[in-house]
């Protein structure tokens, strides 16, 4: 039996992509397992004892090494803030290329701390930044100091003792630029440099809060279970300053879907499961249920689709029990039909990442072609006609051109970069002034708005020649000719309309992450947690693969 892929037009609707899941072909997954074989090292700790100073992790294999470089800072409760307008934080981190010397740390020292204003080289990989959950930090270095361990049942609801507020690479203040690394293949998957640091800054603050408990009573300190750090990952607070990073880089977009989509769809296609591929997708459902019952939010937004999703996921297991049989021909297909026409996006796309977990040998090739070289598709075919760029608008925008962006509702919103810290920001055009700096982010309105001015010029003439004169349509231009070519390339929705939930693009790239227990302070920022319930740096040798559902066990 042949699948056919989802239709891009109904799956790129913002209400659904921010639905989506971490899954096997998380980029925080797929990291560990290809470095669960590289060499790790704690090679410098050098913390007072308050737990201030600097310390350096590391992976090695053959002749390549990565180094975490950590500088844990003292700042007051004032000075400690999540915004992107922050100055100081706990601590800050640097991914170097290779080992650092003494004048590596010394410089690293001098400006990793200081951020946006510090400016680091062609040695650093990635930079970024973390604050405390001072109450759970707290907490955890009182509760080891009296030779106790902490209360774990605390701790579930939260999942973590710091929190990143920003992850940078790719060039950003000095950092290495891309090219410089691009065919290394143990970073062929997307953001693998990212999520190395991450995760070994998860490390780094188990050390720290065993460290600070010693300092603070040798005779009946103890160190934090291993059991409790593994059930503990790293936080994130993330804002608007993500959301365009989805509209920016459309074949990138695209790639990661479609390797989903193509792993959905392979699986469909199986005609018969094995016992223990059975085995693998009930258990792992049933763990899983645990993530959902721990997801902690003040979100109403949020808790309204944690309690469908929890009334969808009770449905579907007494679907599964009572009714379904693996027996019958293409099992995991019918169990998607029947989640289709019997449950909510949440779950649906939930069920669409655990499909995938019996399946190995599907996932792992698909993870290599989730990266993309873009520039590859940069060019215009100035050659092509009007006709067939109608064509292609017609065919790929059927749902973008319905919208009537004369009306109010349609048009409410703009996308502008903060001058104070050149982030991406969002305003209401009709109640704040700017929108003379709007940015090329509402696709959608251009894409309309780049069919009504061809709608009726010649088939015959040029594509090349049409933008001599509309210049300012250039980037739809150049997005129709790429969507032309990768389906899942444009988000079929308005970037710019009343109706926007900006999470809903930030959750998207976030389940492509790994993030899990997705928790919305507003309709522009959240915050989330990367790696808990993942192995620690000593585990990696051997681990659950499917480690991600047993955490809080």
């Amino acid at each position: 039996m042949k699948i056919e892929l989802r239709d891009p037009k109904y799956l790129m609707k913002l209400s659904k992509l921010g639905s989506f899941h971490q899954s096997k072909l998380s980029f925080l997954r797929s990291f560990l397992n290809e470095f669960k074989d590289w060499e790790y090292k704690r090679d410098l700790f050098e913390l007072n004892e308050k737990g201030y100073g600097r310390a350096v992790y590391s992976f090695s294999k053959n002749k390549r090494t990565y180094s975490l470089v950590c500088f844990a800072n003292e700042i007051s409760d004032e000075e400690r803030s999540d915004r992107v307008i922050a100055t100081k934080w706990d601590a800050a981190f640097a991914l170097h290329d290779g080992v650092p010397t003494k004048e590596d740390l010394e410089r690293l020292a001098h400006n990793v701390p200081k951020q946006e204003v510090g400016r680091l080289s062609y040695k650093e990989l990635t930079l970024s930044r973390a604050n405390k959950s001072i109450r759970m930090f707290n907490h955890v270095v009182e509760s080891l100091s009296k030779g106790n361990q902490p209360d774990t049942e605390l701790l579930s609801k939260v999942g973590y003792l710091y929190r990143t507020t920003a992850v940078y690479g790719s060039g950003k203040f000095g950092l290495a630029d891309r090219f410089r690394i691009k065919n290394r293949e143990e970073i062929f998957g997307p953001f693998r440099l990212e999520m190395m640091l991450v995760y070994l800054v998860r490390q780094f603050t188990f050390d720290q809060v065993n460290h600070i408990a010693r300092y603070k009573n040798p005779n009946t300190a103890v160190e934090l279970d291993q059991n409790i750090c593994r059930n503990l990952g790293i936080g994130n607070s993330t804002g608007l300053g993500m959301a365009p990073f989805i509209v920016n880089h459309p074949m990138l977009l695209n790639n990661w879907i479609l390797a989903r989509e193509t792993a959905l769809k392979k699986i469909r296609e199986i005609k018969e499961a094995s016992k223990e591929e059975i085995s693998i997708f009930k258990n792992c459902l049933v763990k899983s249920l645990k993530n959902v019952t721990s997801w902690n939010t003040d979100s109403d937004f949020q808790n309204k689709k944690i309690k469908q999703l929890n009334e969808d996921l009770e449905k579907f297991i007494k679907f599964l029990n009572e009714e379904f049989s693996f027996k019958k021909a293409f099992p995991f297909n019918n169990i998607y039909i029947w989640a289709e026409e019997n449950l909510n996006d949440e779950c649906i796309e939930y069920i669409v990442s655990m499909l995938m977990e019996p399946y190995d040998e599907i996932t792992k090739p698909l993870i290599n072609k989730m990266s993309s070289d873009e520039d590859q598709y940069f060019n215009i075919p100035i050659n092509r006609t009007i006709e067939e760029l109608r064509n292609i608008l017609e065919n790929k925008y059927s749902e973008v051109l319905k919208i009537d962006f004369k009306k109010k509702e349609n048009n409410q919103n703009f996308w502008f970069i903060s001058k104070n810290k050149e982030e991406p920001r969002m305003a209401n055009r009709y109640e704040i002034e700017g929108s003379n700096l709007e940015q090329p982010l509402a696709i959608a309105r251009d894409i309309k708005k780049l069919y009504e001015t061809i709608f009726t010029l010649k088939n015959s003439l040029k594509v090349g020649k049409f933008l001599k004169d509309n210049n300012h349509l250039r980037h739809v231009v150049r997005r129709a000719f790429i969507t032309e070519k990768f389906p899942y390339a444009e988000i079929q929705d308005n970037t710019i309309g009343s109706k926007l939930m900006p999470i809903d693009m930030l959750r998207l790239k976030l389940s492509f992450f790994g993030a899990i227990k997705f928790d919305p302070r507003s309709d522009k920022w959240l915050r989330i947690c990367m790696f808990q319930g993942a192995p620690l740096p000593i585990d990696l040798k051997s681990f659950d693969n499917h480690w991600i559902y047993n955490s809080l066990n």
